[in-house]
């Protein structure tokens, strides 16, 4: 189904020449990996002790946008300069899943009903657990949407956008966080049947 990490490629190819200045830096994969996560952790205890600023909010868009650069540069050093490694692999899968819980648990505090985004990000973690399934039977790792980690990212962000201008909005919350689970769990069953019809295909 058609998701935004389709457009993953000519996003790299415009990031493609700050690699160059980066390797010569010595930055590697996994220092990007790393530093995504923990800057993803700080900016969520930001949101999270701030939850009734507009500030954190409204910059939220931002800092995703820049996360997603930040995941396809490491991404691009792993795979166009010898940085693959096993260990980039499990930082790579554990960063994204603990980056996600950081920055979107702290809708919570302002919706009447918080359970809708513990439920999201359940499932935000159970789409990316089902996607790294692949590998393990045969299969390639999955990225099928409708709601993968670059769509939660846009959707979320705009959310966020939009209740640092207009608080009043976290009354769509529940419906906001209630839509996204539901396509996340279409999500799941999407790469699901895609790791089972690539294995028939073997």
């Amino acid at each position: 189904m058609p998701s935004i990490y389709q457009l993953k490629s000519r996003f790299q190819d415009l990031l493609r020449p700050l690699l160059r200045g980066l390797v010569s830096l010595g930055v590697t994969a996994n220092h990007v990996t790393l530093g995504a996560m923990l800057a993803s952790i700080a900016y969520g205890g930001w949101l999270a002790c701030r939850p009734d600023q507009a500030l954190p909010w409204l910059l939220l868009p931002v800092f995703l946008f820049l996360r997603m650069a930040l995941n396809a540069i490491d991404g691009m050093l792993a795979r166009e300069h010898g940085q693959k490694s096993r260990l980039g692999g499990v930082l790579n899968e554990v960063g994204d899943v603990v980056s996600d819980a950081a920055l979107y648990l702290p809708f919570a505090f302002l919706l009447a009903e918080p359970a809708w985004v513990v439920l999201a990000v359940t499932l935000a973690l159970l789409t990316e657990f089902v996607g790294v399934l692949g590998p393990s039977l045969g299969a390639s790792r999955r990225y099928d949407g409708p709601m993968g980690k670059s769509d939660r990212a846009f959707v979320y962000g705009a959310f966020a956008l939009l209740l640092g201008l207009w608080p009043q909005a976290a009354a769509w919350g529940a419906w906001v966080f209630g839509l996204s689970a539901a396509l996340m769990a279409l999500t799941c069953v999407n790469r699901a049947r895609a790791i089972l019809k690539e294995g028939e295909d073997v």
